[in-house]
């Protein structure tokens, strides 16, 4: 099974410039086989976005091949996203989420 893992942000916001770093590193902590790891800029990927609002950067997009498991925005703190991390790779129970969630998974998930 795959692992979809998607931070969103933007790239004025001076939260997202520091936290890529962040971000990259926790994911490289994961284990590699099947994970699709994407940093998307809502602005200059806005198609991509569709009609998803995001308020609150960073927001992480956590989905296997057929559900979301984790949306939502995120504390900025490293521990934080490893603990989210950790907790929905162990958890494959899906999210409840709204139908915009699911479209952008289910388009993150048709690329390349």
């Amino acid at each position: 099974m795959s692992l979809l893992v998607a931070c969103l942000c933007a790239a004025w916001c001076r939260t997202c410039e520091s936290y890529r770093a962040t971000f990259e590193a926790a994911c490289a902590e994961l284990p590699q086989d099947g994970l699709q790891v994407r940093w998307i800029d809502i602005e200059d990927e806005a198609d991509l976005i569709g009609d998803l609002d995001i308020e609150t950067f960073p927001t992480l997009l956590i989905a296997d091949d057929t559900a979301v498991r984790f949306a939502g925005p995120l504390t900025p703190q490293p521990e934080t996203l490893r603990r989210v991390l950790r907790a929905h790779l162990a958890d494959p129970t899906p999210a409840r989420v709204d139908a915009e969630h699911e479209a952008l998974a289910a388009r993150l998930r048709a690329l390349p």
